[in-house]
């Protein structure tokens, strides 16, 4: 029995890794869910979403050179039009216009005064910077009076 790319298999996980987990298949095949795919959310450690001897539904990305790709997360169903992702506001959903009239909009500070604070600011550091290294300068290839 073939293992066709893009078929939901059962799966029993029989190692896990840094990178990943090693699934046994029905056939007895084995394929590797990198840690990419185990889960939509980010994956700091695979132990934390799996133990050794789970029974997992994996879907088959690939398979090259007798190395099969699996992956949990696009084995799951979710629902039409599920990105994974949380849905961002466009401009005209956002009440822009209401909490201006209301008294609370601040308005934004230009680029001259961005410049001139940026300006500023790398002076002083630039100056402390400067006092720090002037005093650690010496010793042996100091001047010589």
């Amino acid at each position: 029995m073939s293992i066709e790319i893009g078929s939901k298999v059962k799966g029993k996980v029989t190692g896990i890794t840094n990178f990943g987990a090693f699934v046994e298949l029905s056939d007895g095949k084995t394929g590797l869910v990198h840690i990419s795919e185990v889960a939509d959310s980010y994956v700091k450690d695979v132990n934390d979403h799996l133990t050794v001897g789970d029974e997992i539904e994996v879907k088959v990305i690939s398979e090259k050179d007798g190395k099969i790709a699996l992956s949990i997360k696009k084995a799951i169903d979710k629902p039409e039009g599920y990105s994974g992702r949380p849905q961002r506001q466009g401009r005209d959903n956002r009440k822009s216009k209401d909490f201006r009239s209301k008294g609370n909009f601040k308005p934004k500070e230009s680029f001259e005064d961005k410049l001139a604070n940026f300006l500023k600011n790398s002076e002083e550091n630039l100056s402390t910077l400067k006092r720090s290294t002037e005093s650690k300068r010496g010793g042996r290839g100091g001047r010589r009076g």
